[in-house]
């Protein structure tokens, strides 16, 4: 894998020998990577406020009671263990552990009254990926063929076309996965795999991965050489015919000069940033990975995604497991989740407003649903698909403000009901995706714009 920040022997084309890209027959680099770079999308598409997307999958499902949801006049069996403080919305209060969000509230909005149509991580997932329940269902652990629809991130992709240096579609963070089910709806689905994100990953120890550029085992960097004996390695793929007068290995020779460029790999380490700024962001995957995010959006590519995990649990002895706390809520919440959250989104946004971005990068932070009000047993709370929350900031975002409401426990809205749907509605409004567009690409979602956001 390519690995950045942490090597000392430079090569002689200036990359550390750690820093090499590993790069092998895959299908990124050996065809669809050299596709993206040669496709001009046909679509055309109107500029929106937004010019570029930062998505914060929080996989697993937050509880809405304990973040952005409190309920302090519930019964301790629903309101749980911690206190609400003030938000900079007048009359509203976040759960205690969010302090640095709660200061900044006045530049993001809060959606309260979500809610989608199952409580199956997979199922959820996928709905809440793509903004649509249409393919979302697994037949007995596999996709109805050309079902699934294409993500978020893909139909940006699709819309803008490949007009920059970079993909259209980044994601930060691994396969999101379930037990030992992929989710589908993390792909380009009925547009097809061309349009499937190009994956960073971010390791503590590593620095930055490519996970898709990988040598076979039995290639290293000495035996490669240089570029072109690389571009040989290659050759066994399978070649395509010309387009538009040029041939695949062009667009192979395109994609891995760009990838291995000294621009590419400046842009994908965060270790060149300030130290402290990283500090700010926290030093954990999560945290490190927003940053990476925002180097990406200042570098133009219009919808990067940020998985907060690839798997959907909290692991006992993980530090970056999921959302789904059917045990232990309150402890991990505490000591983990709600303190990387709190900081890293924080720094997110107040990074982006620093350096002019905010106006013209939409922020989303989202699960896939919420959590069950009723604590259980284990003191924690199951899957809950009935209500839940997500934060809005930026790209035309009017900020300070909350949307829809729940009841007196959090089980159900109770004012301006939400949807995938109509969350994906508004991020394809606010990067200037019509409906007429949305509707010739096949990739409506039947959501309504949430008028109050913009």
């Amino acid at each position: 894998m390519l690995l950045l920040g942490r090597g000392r022997q430079r090569t002689c084309q200036g990359m550390t020998r750690r820093e090499f890209v590993q790069i092998g027959a895959s299908s990124v680099l050996g065809l669809s990577l050299a596709d993206l770079l040669r496709l001009r999308a046909s679509t055309t598409y109107q500029v929106g406020s937004a010019r570029s997307v930062i998505f914060l999958w929080l996989w697993g499902g937050p509880s809405q009671l304990d973040t952005w949801d409190p309920k302090p006049n519930a019964a301790a069996e629903y309101r749980g263990p911690f206190a609400t403080i003030h938000t900079r919305i007048t009359g509203v209060r976040f759960g205690e552990l969010f302090p640095q969000i709660a200061n900044i509230t006045d530049k993001i909005a809060v959606l309260r009254s979500l809610h989608t149509t199952s409580n199956d991580h997979g199922v959820a997932g996928t709905i809440g990926l793509t903004g649509s329940s249409l393919g979302s269902v697994n037949l007995g652990g596999q996709m109805a063929a050309g079902a699934v629809r294409p993500s978020l991130g893909s139909v940006v992709a699709r819309a803008r076309g490949f007009r920059g240096a970079m993909p259209p579609f980044m994601v930060v963070g691994g396969k999101l996965h379930q037990g030992k089910k992929t989710i589908v709806g993390e792909g380009g689905g009925t547009l097809g795999a061309l349009y499937d994100p190009f994956r960073l990953e971010y390791d503590p120890e590593e620095g930055t991965r490519i996970p898709a550029l990988r040598l076979p085992d039995n290639l290293t960097p000495e035996r490669l050489g240089d570029r072109q004996n690389l571009l040989r390695a290659l050759q066994g793929a399978q070649r395509r015919v010309e387009v538009a007068g040029r041939t695949i290995d062009d667009y192979r020779s395109q994609a891995l000069a760009l990838l291995t460029s000294p621009d590419a790999l400046r842009m994908f380490d965060v270790g060149l940033e300030r130290p402290e700024l990283a500090d700010r962001y926290g030093r954990t995957r999560f945290g490190q990975s927003c940053l990476l995010a925002r180097r990406l959006v200042e570098h133009g590519v219009p919808f990067v995604q940020v998985n907060w995990s690839d798997h959907v649990e909290a692991e006992e002895d993980s530090g970056d497991g999921g959302w789904d706390h059917h045990y232990r809520n309150f402890q991990i919440m505490q000591d983990r989740h709600a303190p990387w959250l709190d900081q890293a989104y924080a720094a997110l946004i107040d990074d982006l407003r620093q350096r002019g971005l905010l106006d013209s990068t939409l922020v989303v932070a989202v699960g896939e649903f919420g959590r069950q009000p009723r604590i259980n047993d284990k003191a924690g709370r199951d899957h809950w698909e009935h209500c839940y929350s997500a934060l809005v900031a930026g790209g035309g975002v009017r900020g300070g403000r909350v949307i829809g409401e729940s009841d007196a426990r959090a089980e159900r809205p109770h004012e301006r009901p939400l949807t995938p749907a109509d969350l994906a509605a508004t991020i394809h409004h606010a990067v200037g995706i019509t409906s007429e567009q949305a509707a010739v690409l096949g990739v409506s979602t039947g959501g309504r714009i949430i008028q109050e956001l913009l």
